[in-house]
């Protein structure tokens, strides 16, 4: 009996880590979009305007 209970244990560990295997990934790709994504914007943006152009004198 001790064994059969060690077994369902161990099936539901394995559940519960895929589970969140998927949330982490999740989450980092949310962080990624979120951090990195308005960086991208804003420098597109800034170069569209002329921002990064070194000024004729």
């Amino acid at each position: 009996m001790k064994k059969k209970k060690s077994k369902k244990i161990q099936t539901k560990s394995s559940k519960k880590n895929q589970e969140l295997g998927q949330t982490k990934n999740s989450a980092k790709l949310i962080l990624f979009v979120f951090g990195i994504g308005p960086i991208i914007g804003i420098t597109i943006f800034l170069y569209s305007k002329g921002f990064f152009n070194s000024p004729n004198m």
